[in-house]
């Protein structure tokens, strides 16, 4: 494991954080809005269930190819996770990703699933942003 003390080039340098921050926030929003896609366009499980039994709502679960494309999104924010807990302070690393996740979550809601987000969601956001300067700085 790389100590951030011992490497003063990862530990110095906030481009190299905000980029692992980054990797960590899109991978996990892609994987987040491509798995509800994949939920709404696959259907009411219970529905499935119901007439197809458990193993019908397996089924389409596991042929729908946004749910892979989301598991593998998660997959790959997870690792960026550990890659930058391996090398920046989990007070940072954590609180940030978590929290700006929600804000790029709150946007891609909007946009790419034409949901509808609300007053209180949008300040929330703003809020967390805020959060997170103060944190950064």
């Amino acid at each position: 494991m790389t100590d951030p003390s011992t490497n003063p080039a990862l530990a110095t340098s906030p481009w190299i954080a905000a980029a692992m921050i980054a990797a960590i926030i899109l991978a996990s929003t892609a994987g987040e809005v491509l798995t509800a896609a994949a939920m709404k366009s696959i259907g009411d499980l219970d529905e499935i269930r119901a007439r197809s039994g458990l193993k019908g709502a397996i089924r389409a679960v596991i042929t729908c190819p946004l749910f892979f494309a989301g598991v593998g999104f998660l997959a790959l924010a997870f690792f960026s996770l550990l890659f930058a807990l391996n090398h920046l302070s989990l007070g940072l690393v954590a609180p940030a990703s978590a929290s700006l996740t929600l804000v790029t979550n709150a946007i891609a809601a909007k946009f790419f699933l034409h949901e509808n987000v609300d007053k209180r969601r949008w300040t929330a956001a703003v809020l967390v942003c805020i959060g997170v300067y103060f944190l950064a700085h």
